[in-house]
């Protein structure tokens, strides 16, 4: 078995405004200079280990896990 760690978040070009809301409240809880806040979603699976489990992960994102028209996706193989 491996795990994969898929992590998702908006195309940079898009306006993140959960993110921007963060900022905001960092910034009246007194923390200053937090220069930019960008949230996304972490999602971590436990898949057969295989020779393309890249091509398969790579696939369910596509799929399933992410919106490949605004977001953006990466994610890591731990075996």
């Amino acid at each position: 078995m491996a795990r994969v760690k898929v992590t998702v978040t908006l195309k940079p070009a898009l306006l993140d405004s959960q993110g921007k809301v963060v900022q905001s409240a960092l910034t009246q809880l007194g923390y200053e200079g937090v220069d930019g806040v960008r949230i996304g979603k972490y999602v971590e699976l436990t898949v057969p280990d295989s020779e393309n489990i890249d091509a398969q992960v790579k696939e369910m994102c596509e799929k399933l896990l992410s919106n490949p028209v605004i977001e953006d996706y990466q994610f890591e193989v731990i075996r």
